[in-house]
C-alpha cells in the first residue's frame, strides 16, 4: 500500500514538473484582431488563430509546437511585462490596417518598451509582417526598428495565381535556422532592411533579405516578412519540391532551443 502511494506521489510530481517546464507560445490576438461575417450571418473573429483549421488559421503551426511539448495561448489585450511573463515565445503577425479592423490597435511607444524589456530579459519573439498593402507597416516598423529590423514598403516574390508557384520560391542552403527545409514558398512579402546586431537568415532569389535575426538582450528576434505559415501553404497544397512543412518543423525546433537556451 505504501509502495503504491510512493508510486502515485513520484507520478504526480513527474506530471507536475512537466507542465511547469511546458514552454508557453504565445499568439498576438490584439494587434491582428480580423473579422468577418461568417457562414451562420454571425461577426466573428479570423485569421491567424491557433484555433483556426481553415485555410487562414495557425492550427498546423500548432499542432508542431504541441508536438515538442509546448503548450499554447494567446493575448487579447496589449502586452506588458506581466502579461509576458508566461510567454517562452510571443507572436506577433500581420498587424491590423483600417482597412482589416475599422479600429486598429496600433503598436505605440508604451507597447514596445514593455516588449522590448521583455525580450531583454530572455523572451523570444517572432515578428511577422506581410506585403505594404496588406500590412500596418508604420508603427510595426516602430517596434521592429529597436531590434535593428525595418519591413520595406515594397513586394517580392509576386505570384500571379497557382500557375506561377515558382515566382514565390525561396531557395534554402546550409542554413542555420531551416536545417531540413531546401526550397520554400513565400509570396507577395516585403524586404527587411537590416542594422546594428540583425543578421539575415532567408534572401529571396533577387538577394534581398526577406527573413532575419538579432540579439538583444538575453532574448532572441526573428523577423519573417510573410505570415506564410499559416494553413494554406503547409497543407500539402504546394507542388511537390517545396517543403513548407519541413520549414515549419524547424523553425518551431529553432525557436523551441532558443527559448530553453534562456
Amino acid at each position: 500500500m505504501k509502495r503504491n502511494l510512493l508510486l502515485l506521489i513520484l507520478f504526480l510530481c513527474s506530471v507536475a514538473m512537466q507542465v511547469a517546464s511546458a514552454q508557453t507560445v504565445v499568439l498576438d490576438y490584439y494587434f491582428n484582431h480580423e473579422s468577418h461575417v461568417a457562414a451562420d450571418g454571425q461577426v466573428k473573429r479570423f485569421h491567424y488563430m491557433w484555433d483556426d483549421t481553415t485555410n487562414t488559421g495557425f492550427s498546423k503551426w500548432g499542432n508542431e509546437f504541441k508536438a515538442h511539448g509546448a503548450t499554447l495561448s494567446y493575448l487579447a489585450t496589449k502586452p506588458t511585462i506581466a502579461n509576458l511573463k508566461r510567454a517562452a515565445i510571443y507572436i506577433i503577425v500581420d498587424p491590423d490596417t483600417k482597412k482589416e479592423n475599422p479600429a486598429p490597435n496600433y503598436i505605440q511607444k508604451d507597447n514596445i518598451s514593455e516588449i522590448a524589456n521583455w525580450v531583454k530579459t530572455g523572451g523570444i519573439l517572432v515578428l511577422m509582417g506581410n506585403d505594404s498593402a496588406n500590412v500596418e507597416l508604420k508603427h510595426f516598423n516602430m517596434l521592429a526598428s529597436r531590434f535593428g529590423m525595418h519591413f520595406n514598403n515594397d513586394m517580392q516574390n509576386h505570384v500571379l495565381d497557382d500557375a506561377h508557384f515558382e515566382d514565390g520560391a525561396v531557395p534554402i542552403n546550409n542554413n542555420p535556422v531551416f536545417k531540413t527545409a531546401k526550397k520554400a514558398f513565400m509570396k507577395d512579402v516585403c524586404s527587411i532592411s537590416l542594422s546594428g546586431k540583425a543578421q539575415p537568415i532567408l534572401k529571396a532569389a533577387n538577394k534581398a533579405v526577406i527573413a532575419a535575426t538579432a540579439a538583444y538582450g538575453k532574448g532572441i528576434v526573428f523577423a519573417v516578412s510573410d505570415p506564410w505559415l499559416y494553413n494554406e501553404y503547409v497543407n500539402g497544397r504546394l507542388p511537390m519540391g517545396f517543403d513548407n512543412d519541413n520549414a515549419m518543423a524547424d523553425i518551431t525546433r529553432y525557436l523551441l532551443f532558443k527559448a530553453k537556451k534562456h
